[in-house]
């Protein structure tokens, strides 16, 4: 039996989307909750809309940043494409929670030879070893007035997979997000753990 088990999350998608602030708030709700908590972060061509994923590993006692390779309890996927991308890092059993929302770059427009993936959830269904959430986060956020609320009702989702107070989420959120968007990202928050599985 593993005395000091680690709690695995990768978060991914490109950039400007709110993966950092997503994984820093992780960080600091995992610290709050009295973990060991250690982070790694690969920006890539973020500011270009490029690929950014951030590594958050939490226990007893971490002793490395990085995740090891399909050992993923929770995929947090920003962008279906992204998801596909890193979905065979979930473990069996394990969680990809996927906003559907679809950023096609500029690369993929068909030019030499790359195309867009025509349903990317469906194929991470087929390759992932543990269960695909979809959720509609971008409708959400729009429906809350805020399109950069996404990362806060993804973290929401996520939240119901990990055992931590859901207090301990919402003051941290509080802290973390700018005053004047409290109240809302709160809302966000509640209605990603209130979100329904597509």
């Amino acid at each position: 039996m593993n005395e000091n088990p680690i709690t695995n999350v990768l978060v991914v998608g490109v950039g400007g989307q709110g993966v950092i602030l997503a994984s820093n708030i992780l960080c600091e709700v995992a610290l709050r909750a009295g973990f060991d908590t250690k982070k790694s972060e690969v920006h890539g061509m973020s500011q270009r809309g490029g690929s950014v994923t951030s590594h958050v590993r939490f226990g007893e006692k971490v002793f490395s940043p990085l995740i090891p390779s399909g050992q993923a309890d929770s995929l947090l996927a920003f962008e279906a494409a992204e998801a596909l991308r890193y979905c065979h890092e979930v473990k069996d059993g394990g969680y990809l929670i996927v906003s559907t929302q679809k950023i096609i770059p500029p690369i993929a427009s068909g030019r030499r030879g790359l195309k867009y993936p025509e349903n990317p959830i469906e194929e991470c269904k087929k390759v992932c070893a543990g269960h695909v959430i979809p959720i509609d986060a971008e409708k959400i956020a729009l429906e809350l007035g805020n399109p950069r609320l996404t990362n806060t009702i993804l973290l929401g989702a996520l939240s119901k997979n990990l055992k931590i107070d859901e207090t301990v989420w919402r003051d941290t959120i509080a802290q973390m997000v700018p005053k004047k968007t409290i109240e809302v990202n709160l809302v966000a928050f509640e209605r990603g753990r209130n979100s329904e599985i597509k």
